[in-house]
């Protein structure tokens, strides 16, 4: 595809596998894509937002616009959580285009609620979308990278992965989400050591912006604003990114996460050691006691869990008075189970 007129051709020629794509932020990602040269394996379900449901509709208009505008693009209705919905990404991609250059996990959904009232099966179908729907495009991904490195084609493959600010600090109603999406992020670090060797780049985003997933629950957060003022929740304030990761011009950039949000990127430093005591000899519970809240009082706050109504409480002594109870105040966590980083498919 000729890139279109104001784009630079960052991805001309390249393949892209974009999960999630026929709405939201998959659907932004596989647009920007195009634009920029790449020809786009569409993959969408086509489900409700809870994931009920199923309709080849979204992908085909996203495909249709990609190809109105003068770009290549296929439609792919598998399911990526299972393995032959995953290994059918890569066989479109080499039978309509022949080669894959690109991997954006994307796709998911979410089943919202308070710990003790989440039921088994929302836990599983919510870990099973985003996890294993990630691991699964991206296993058969690195296979037949792996198979093109050995052959002596070294690819310059880059794979995205959607994580979310449920992931990086927790959010409370969506232990089932969070839990999913810090998997995604160690997913993310682990494939990006073991690819490496194979040229394949591998990162993460935790983006935030106004999807099916966020606008009801976050409806005054998420609103779109007045015409002509800038629309900081729009999805595709967070493409661009994506394109350039996934682009070759993002050469050496890999085991990152990055969020995204309005005109904000950010670089996520991870988790760090902290203050730290070794006596050399094994601790008495006491002792360990003792030596743990001496090391939290040096230790850096931890991040607010969104939603959650007080911040963490202070570290004291056992035997000290605790303050009474009160409103938060300043620097308490956002209200609501998302605030910024929450990601939608």
């Amino acid at each position: 595809m000729t890139a279109t007129a104001g784009s630079t051709g960052l991805c001309a020629g390249r393949v892209v596998v974009v999960t999630g794509a026929g709405r939201g932020l998959g659907r932004a990602h596989a647009l920007a894509f195009a634009a920029e040269g790449a020809k786009v394996v569409v993959n969408d379900l086509g489900v409700g937002p809870a994931g009920e449901g199923a309709s080849s509709g979204p992908a085909r208009e996203v495909a249709d616009e990609i190809v109105a505008a003068g770009g290549e693009a296929v439609v792919n209705g598998a399911d990526i959580a299972t393995t032959e919905g995953a290994s059918s990404l890569i066989t479109a991609a080499l039978d309509a285009f022949g080669r894959l250059d690109t991997l954006v996990n994307n796709a998911g959904f979410v089943r919202d609620r308070m710990l003790v009232n989440l039921p088994e099966d929302d836990w599983d179908a919510v870990m099973r979308v985003h996890l294993k729907g990630h691991f699964l495009p991206l296993k058969h991904a690195a296979a037949h990278w792996r198979a093109e490195a050995r052959a002596g084609r070294a690819p310059s493959a880059r794979v995205i992965n959607t994580s979310s600010g449920a992931g990086l600090l927790g959010s409370v109603g969506q232990a089932n989400y969070a839990a999913a999406k810090a998997g995604v992020l160690a997913l993310t670090l682990v494939a990006a050591a073991e690819l490496d060797r194979y040229g394949v780049q591998v990162n993460a985003i935790a983006p935030a912006a106004r999807t099916r997933m966020t606008e009801r629950t976050f409806a005054e957060a998420m609103a779109a604003p007045e015409a002509g003022a800038f629309d900081a929740m729009a999805p595709e304030n967070v493409s661009p990114l994506v394109v350039w990761l996934g682009s070759p011009a993002s050469a050496g950039v890999t085991g990152r996460v990055f969020e995204a949000e309005a005109g904000r990127i950010t670089v996520m430093e991870g988790w760090h050691p902290g203050p730290a005591k070794d006596r050399g000899a094994r601790w008495t519970p006491e002792e360990a006691g003792e030596t743990v809240r001496a090391l939290l009082n040096e230790a850096k706050a931890p991040g607010a869990v969104y939603g959650a109504t007080f911040p963490a409480p202070p570290v004291r002594p056992p035997d000290a008075v605790p303050p009474s109870a009160g409103p938060a105040g300043p620097g308490s966590p956002p209200a609501g189970p998302a605030g910024p980083g929450l990601s939608g498919a």
